[in-house]
């Protein structure tokens, strides 16, 4: 297992919360990541969700570069501006705050998408959308499943 694969929507509840998927939390619990890093996606209206590692990451990838060069300013202003840190409460369930509201437009229920060493939180009909059309540009392009 160990990488978050699928997709799953939930409803959230009436305090804003709602239950990560049962399949994500084993991977959560596999690779004993206690603390999410939860940053906007630098492409679509999706809130990205990793460990500690994917801000790890993506901050190896800012220091590689020049650190008054507008590629690592820009990187740093999506990473470290567009992020935050967030727990699961003890039954598994993230908080759906306005920073993640605000930026994806869920309001009622949340697509969870599986992106191997991180999830997104979609808006379930933009999510259907994004797919749709990435599976059409594959087509157009005549790329094909291996």
């Amino acid at each position: 297992m160990g990488r978050f694969l699928s997709n799953a929507t939930n409803r959230i509840d009436a305090k804003g919360r709602v239950s990560v998927p049962a399949i994500f939390r084993a991977v959560l619990a596999q690779r004993d990541i206690q603390e999410l890093y939860c940053f906007q996606d630098f492409v679509f209206p999706a809130i990205s969700i990793g460990g500690p590692d994917v801000l790890d990451r993506y901050e190896r990838q800012i220091a590689a570069d020049d650190p008054f060069s507008t590629e690592a300013n820009e990187m740093s202003l999506l990473v470290h501006g567009g992020g935050v840190f967030m727990r699961l409460d003890a039954e598994g369930r993230l908080m759906v705050t306005d920073f993640i509201r605000e930026f994806t437009g869920i309001a009622s229920e949340v697509t969870f998408v599986g992106r191997s060493d991180y999830f997104q939180l979609w808006q379930p009909q933009a999510f259907i959308e994004a797919q749709a059309a990435a599976r059409e540009e594959r087509r157009l392009r005549g790329l094909r499943s291996p």
